[in-house]
């Protein structure tokens, strides 16, 4: 039986009656591209090592956060997970904290850089955002953990993702679509657009919608961008909610460019999204953790350098911060 969209509206150009798709995306994949590329990259050896090795990259970009004070801060634990403190609440974003980036315990990419943090070692969560439902961004081991530490944290996801949840014992969770917004104990999020996929199974590609999210403070502007391709609505998403005091961007995951550009931008996209975004500071995200493309893991904040500074771009404001790493968004970065 063919499966049809539950949330359907003919009217939303990123609906479809089977489910969702990128409205504006102009590079699609062609039939046999995944095979060209995997034979492609296992005859050139990517990806290489990072330069002095994996031991060397560790010690270079990896550190213990510091969860102390109380003041609006921001985290990032590696890939796309982050953690905002915001107005004394705890915010965590696609939290995928276990040895490998997938339904298998022995199979699927694994973590080339230790988890900073364990989730018993996390403060308080009281709200987890999640982007989509690929494997490096949900994490069912990882849910399981955060429901045993914190039974009453809530989620917000896009649309198609909550009755997976409920079915690991999430009891809050609320699904929005795109521009769809939802007040939480005293801030908003908004859930926004972003050019990528989904898919869990075999049966189930694009059954379910994929994210970005910006959340409202009465003092902040912040912006998780979640997995993207570069596309003119992200442009829109500054129009609408800019400018931010702190965007989280993704660099990593780009190479070649003919096969992940449609999902992944590279560094010099991110630059240039951080200039239309009029975005105050930026955290480059997903990249250093996982082996996801062909680049090798220490490359994504060379060829970010070299970008912000053909965009005239600061190093102060959108630079790569150390796994565990931390942004207070009153004062100094720790």
């Amino acid at each position: 039986m063919r499966y049809k969209n539950p949330y359907y509206q003919a009217d939303k150009p990123h609906h479809t009656p089977e489910g969702f798709r990128n409205p504006q995306q102009a590079q699609t994949r062609a039939e046999g591209d995944f095979k060209r590329w995997q034979e492609e990259r296992k005859r050139q050896g990517l990806p290489k090592p990072p330069k002095k090795g994996y031991a060397h990259f560790i010690a270079d970009w990896w550190q213990s956060p510091d969860f102390s004070g109380s003041e609006d801060a921001a985290w990032w634990l590696g890939h796309a997970c982050l953690l905002f403190r915001l107005d004394g609440r705890y915010i965590l974003t696609d939290p995928a904290l276990s040895e490998r980036a997938s339904p298998l315990s022995f199979y699927g990419p694994r973590r080339k850089t230790p988890p900073v943090v364990t989730v018993e070692q996390l403060p308080p969560i009281d709200t987890v955002l999640l982007s989509h439902n690929h494997y490096d961004h949900l994490d069912k081991r990882t849910v399981k953990k955060l429901l045993k530490c914190f039974p009453d944290v809530s989620f917000l996801v896009p649309l198609g993702m909550k009755r997976w949840l409920q079915r690991q014992g999430v009891r809050q969770v609320k699904e929005l679509d795109w521009w769809d917004e939802t007040p939480q104990q005293g801030l908003t999020f908004h859930c926004v657009p972003a050019q990528h996929w989904s898919m869990r199974t075999l049966w189930d590609r694009n059954r379910s919608l994929w994210c970005g999210w910006v959340i409202n403070t009465a003092r902040q502007r912040l912006y998780f961008s979640g997995d993207s391709g570069y596309t003119p609505l992200l442009q829109q998403i500054g129009e609408r909610f800019g400018p931010f005091d702190l965007a989280a961007l993704p660099i990593g995951a780009y190479a070649p460019r003919w096969f992940m550009g449609p999902q992944h931008m590279d560094p010099q996209q991110s630059a240039a999204l951080f200039r239309q975004l009029n975005c105050r500071r930026a955290i480059p995200i997903h990249w250093g953790v996982f082996e996801l493309a062909d680049e090798s893991l220490d490359e994504p904040p060379e060829i970010l350098r070299e970008a912000i500074l053909a965009e005239n771009i600061s190093e102060q404001a959108f630079s790569a911060l150390k796994i565990g790493g931390r942004i207070n968004l009153t004062g100094p970065e720790s």
